[in-house]
């Protein structure tokens, strides 16, 4: 594994995890991660997808894991931040470094809402997305859904105001945000269209072409197979093929919102992911 840093559009340090195969790569996959979720949570399954060929980055969204500055007090970042200066800088970074080598999405919660935002996706070849979906909160899985309502409304209202980020980790919820992240996340959980009632958002999300498989898990205590419908229905211009994994089919006893990178999934359900690559599906 190399740790290295990169400059994001308007020159913000974001660090980088490349996990290299021992030989020549035959694709590139960038992993974006969930809201909250620092990216070495997914270096077991990065460092697995490597010995199968497969030159992988992680990386973290600035405001968090190793892109995070000492305080978040004050720290200007948005989701949209997120998209148009970080991922799109990382994207324009490994496609330079491996010209000739198919570039794919993999996207795990946030991961996959942002990729439509982003404004060179035309770049990769195709998105995987894994437990992602609209966050209206009506979409979320009960009885999360009754529970982020007062989480929107009241705690993170006050939580914001005084800290001037979301103290997380403290109130052992999502984990600590940039104010912007968690106000624009926040305002679109209240939105029916989430991230599409903001207009110009809508208009790059219906703008996609790229081919995107969604994998929605059965057992999500997070997000339902109606919220996941509801994100994909927004990229109307992109071929979306949806899977439901169910863990009784497969021979686990439970997978959940964050399961699927778990190193006890590598046998069950990591394959999907070089089967994806290679063939368009997780299969």
């Amino acid at each position: 594994m190399r740790l290295f840093t990169i400059e994001a559009t308007d020159g913000f340090p974001l660090t980088i995890r490349e996990f290299a195969p021992s030989g020549p790569p035959r694709a590139v996959l960038l992993l974006a991660p969930a809201i909250g979720v620092k990216q070495s949570f997914y270096a077991p399954c990065a460092e697995w997808l490597a010995q199968q060929g497969i030159l992988v980055w992680t990386f973290d969204y600035r405001g968090m894991g190793a892109s995070r500055p000492e305080s978040l007090r004050g720290f200007s970042a948005s989701i949209v931040d997120w998209a148009r200066k970080d991922c799109a800088a990382i994207l324009d970074q490994v496609a330079w470094h491996n010209p000739r080598l198919p570039i794919f999405w993999l996207g795990h919660s946030v991961g996959a809402q942002l990729f439509g935002l982003l404004p060179n996706q035309e770049r990769v070849s195709a998105m995987l997305s894994v437990a992602a979906g609209s966050g209206y909160w009506q979409y979320n899985a009960a009885p999360l859904r009754y529970y982020v309502l007062s989480l929107w409304m009241l705690i993170m209202p006050i939580a914001l105001r005084f800290n001037g980020y979301f103290p997380g980790r403290r109130l052992g919820a999502v984990g600590d945000l940039p104010y912007g992240v968690a106000e624009q996340w926040r305002r679109w959980c209240l939105q029916r269209d989430y991230l599409g009632a903001e207009e110009e958002l809508k208009r790059d999300l219906e703008k996609v072409k790229v081919p995107i498989t969604a994998l929605s898990i059965q057992d999500d205590e997070m997000m339902t197979f109606r919220g996941t419908r509801a994100l994909f229905d927004l990229y109307s211009s992109a071929p979306v093929t949806y899977s439901r994994l169910r863990p009784s089919e497969l021979g686990v006893k439970k997978i959940g919102h964050f399961g699927f990178f778990r190193p006890a999934m590598k046998e069950a359900l990591w394959p999907m992911i070089p089967s994806w690559m290679e063939r368009g599906s997780p299969s």
